[in-house]
């Protein structure tokens, strides 16, 4: 059962990330304030639902949320600032895109850097825990998602429609035969056998 909130306080934002431990593509944050009387039967951690509970529940939490923002970070900054980096830095975008400024902020996980003046606190498995960061893991995950399927129209052979970029044995695969493209974040090992790849 997903508890409301963790502080007491009247505005908490809770945040999450899709797309750490992937090959391909951007890494997406999402913040969201729920109102007091928010209530979906379906919400719950984007990893526990189908695609299609997923889809159901993101115009839900737009249409419901107080405020809610989401923030890519592209592949060529994760190559410059690493995945962890770009996480925090997708946050704190997505909470710098609110139009309701929060008193509090609740991040899933256990890896935060202080955003303002406003207090925090790291969750691990947060997202199966507390309402808005259920919330924003499921907007997190559903942009990105749409991001990959869009791109895939360019790519068809790396399948991203599928698998979104992450690091299935037959995305490695295509890695070996075609190389990477322009989305492929070089600064990761996308190959078990990788030492070096020519650029």
């Amino acid at each position: 059962m997903l508890q409301f909130k963790f502080s007491d306080v009247r505005l908490e934002v809770g945040t999450d990330e899709a797309g750490r431990g992937c090959l391909a593509g951007p890494v997406v944050a999402a913040a969201v304030i729920l109102k007091e009387d928010f209530q979906h039967p379906l919400l719950n951690d984007s990893k526990q639902l189908s695609e299609k509970q997923r889809q159901e529940l993101r115009p839900f939490i737009e249409e419901q949320a107080l405020a809610y923002a989401v923030s890519f970070v592209w592949q060529d900054e994760i190559d410059k600032i690493n995945i962890l980096q770009s996480s925090i830095v997708a946050m704190h975008r997505s909470i710098d895109k609110l139009t309701v400024a929060p008193e509090f902020i609740i991040v899933d996980g256990n890896k935060f850097k202080k955003y303002k003046d406003i207090p925090h606190q790291t969750i691990v498995k947060g997202d199966s825990k507390f309402m808005s960061i259920a919330a924003a893991s499921i907007l997190a995950k559903t942009y990105r998602d749409e991001y990959m399927e869009k791109i895939h129209i360019d790519f068809p052979h790396y399948n991203w429609k599928q698998n979104k970029g992450y690091p299935t044995k037959e995305h490695r695969q295509i890695i070996r035969e075609l190389g990477i493209t322009e989305h492929h974040r070089k600064s990761f090992k996308l190959l078990p056998e990788q030492l070096s790849f020519d650029f």
